[in-house]
């Protein structure tokens, strides 16, 4: 009897993960045996924590904060997403040992807002807080979806301009202070990028951001989405997403890259959800 291909999902910290609860269950649709579990690494130690878990024959990992720029670094191969962004949510070895780096942020996201919540967002015009890692993961794919401009803003305005210089478009992508935020207006679609609920910070945020009809998403999930959608709530958000949908779906992007086969999210995400 061999024993289950070997995943894990890398971060720090990483004990609250539902991504072993998430593989577990995709794996169960098609009968496939594996073994996910997750691995806490400081900073420090990820890279030769990765290279012991493949050594060890791991065959795929997700990785999450605050590692991805770590893991896009470490690759021997990057995808296209992967080189947009920057960084890498996933890392798969290949045939010959080498490692792939992928990103699946974006077209997670994507897809949750507009298959799970039908939610159109051509033509809106998005705010995203934050200019890290999580929001290099999906800036593109917002522009790919229709999105019809995309104003970044940063507590380090530096970080924000880099971003918008590396999208390239200059029509559609703007960068403002995060000092301004008072005074930009309103926007159909806002998205918290920053890692401020996940590490235990408060955004002070004005509620004259919030359009008539926005769409608020906050790309962590959980306790860590608490404050921001009670502000988008109490500001007149028709919409209040936190990232639960989004982490199922790079899940199942994950999960397809690895073992050939998509599974049916919806069941999952409807099971996490209700678990709470």
């Amino acid at each position: 009897m061999s024993q289950p291909a070997q995943f894990a999902v890398f971060g720090h910290p990483i004990a609250h993960s539902l991504s072993p609860r998430i593989h577990e269950a995709f794996a169960r649709q098609f009968g496939i045996a594996l073994e996910y579990r997750t691995i806490d690494a400081a900073p420090a130690d990820f890279v030769a924590a990765v290279r012991g878990f493949f050594a060890a024959g791991g065959a795929g990992a997700n990785v999450t904060l605050p590692h991805k720029g770590a893991a896009f670094a470490l690759a021997d191969e990057r995808s296209a997403a992967a080189m947009r962004a920057g960084s890498a949510n996933v890392l798969t070895r290949l045939a010959d040992g080498r490692l792939a780096a992928h990103n699946t942020d974006g077209d997670g996201l994507v897809r949750d807002l507009t298959e799970r919540h039908q939610v159109d967002l051509r033509g809106h015009d998005a705010l995203m807080l934050g200019a890290g890692g999580a929001a290099r993961g999906v800036a593109w794919s917002l522009l790919d979806a229709g999105v019809q401009t995309l104003t970044i803003v940063n507590r380090t305005p530096e970080t924000a301009d880099a971003l918008a210089d590396a999208i390239g478009e200059p029509a559609r992508v703007h960068t403002r202070y995060w000092n301004d935020l008072a005074n930009l207006g309103s926007y159909d679609l806002i998205v918290n990028a920053t890692s401020a609920g996940v590490l235990g910070g408060g955004l002070q945020l004005p509620p004259s951001l919030v359009g008539a009809r926005a769409l608020c998403c906050d790309l962590a999930y959980g306790a860590a989405a608490i404050g921001f959608l009670a502000w988008a709530k109490a500001a007149g958000a028709r919409y209040a997403f936190d990232g639960l949908g989004m982490l199922v779906e790079t899940a199942a992007d994950a999960f397809a890259l690895w073992h050939g086969r998509r599974p049916d999210t919806e069941p999952v995400y409807q099971a996490l959800r209700t678990a709470g």
